[in-house]
């Protein structure tokens, strides 16, 4: 045997991702480059570490042994560097934050001066679904997760860190005579939704049963960003978190319509389990948030108070 530790992590990530495609995309190299390493570790047995089938990369049971074993070697050698950067004095280890699709627009301002800080941490985030967010929570996978709303089933902790505004949004090419009149919705204006378990999904739906108000047509989309596409193109409107629409309502291509008990406004929370004992690379970064976050909100997100 006579494999590396880029080979190890190179194949780590195609087991992580399930695709040469995205672990080359997450490691920052060419795709044949990353199939020329997972070709020459995988020389070095005599059993299938993967298989295509119907041009669908599968890891076999074999190579999901072996990438069990490589993650315990990575994370070994990862705990030596940091461990001599520690005795230097320095800050090191991995910081591990899952955030809901929406966050992606929050979480990186609340990350940036900690990191630039602190070269000495490593930054894994995920940006996934609510239902995966909390997984990651209850399996105790991550230091931290950014929520709205909170999932009443686990004992967390959490730090606030700033409002989440959400508005009724439209292209006003489309639907801008209907919104602006009396009525809220009329039978053939559809309404986008994010998908069940989306704390999006959950504010529109207790709004619009608070009001009464009757949806006609309803499209289902699973993420931020294709609801937002999706309004922009006209198939309908919807209750969007202001955070993720900023450029388009610069540029004209949404706008936001004004109903009475809008907008929905929730808070951004930072949580962990509340039983975890956090590393001191989350402390460290648990203390900065508290001590940042009012100076991060009037720098990168003064912008809200036009709206």
């Amino acid at each position: 045997m006579n494999y590396t530790l880029h080979q190890l992590r190179i194949f780590s990530q195609i087991v992580e991702k399930q695709s040469i495609t995205k672990a080359s995309e997450a490691l920052y190299l060419t795709q044949p480059a990353v199939s020329i390493q997972l070709k020459n570790f995988q020389d070095q047995f005599p059993i299938p570490l993967t298989e295509v089938v119907g041009r669908k990369l599968f890891i076999t049971d074999f190579g999901r042994e072996i990438a069990l074993s490589a993650e315990r070697i990575l994370s070994e050698v990862d705990g030596i560097n940091y461990r001599m950067q520690s005795f230097g004095g320095k800050l090191a280890g991995r910081l591990k934050v899952s955030v809901v699709s929406t966050g992606k627009y929050v979480m990186p301002y609340f990350l940036s001066g900690f990191m630039k800080a602190n070269t000495g941490v490593d930054l894994v985030m995920d940006v996934t679904n609510k239902a995966r967010v909390v997984q990651s929570l209850e399996e105790n996978q991550v230091d931290f997760a950014l929520v709205s709303v909170l999932p009443d089933h686990l004992k967390l902790k959490k730090a606030s860190l700033m409002k989440n505004v959400l508005y009724l949004v439209a292209n006003p090419n489309h639907y801008k005579k209907i919104l602006l009149s009396k009525k809220m919705f009329v039978k053939d204006t559809p309404l986008i939704f994010r998908e069940p378990g989306s704390a999006t999904r959950a504010a529109m739906e207790t709004y619009l049963n608070n009001a009464e108000i009757q949806v006609g047509k309803r499209i289902e989309l699973t993420s931020n960003e294709a609801v937002k596409q999706a309004v922009i193109a006209g198939l309908g409107c919807s209750i969007m978190p202001l955070i993720g629409i900023k450029n388009e309502l610069k540029n004209g291509s949404l706008e936001i319509f004004p109903k009475r008990s809008l907008p929905i406004q929730t808070t951004w929370n930072l949580v962990w389990l509340a039983s975890k004992k956090l590393s001191p690379v989350a402390t460290a970064f648990l203390e900065y948030v508290e001590q940042e976050k009012e100076q991060i909100i009037q720098r990168d997100f003064d912008w809200f108070e036009k709206y």
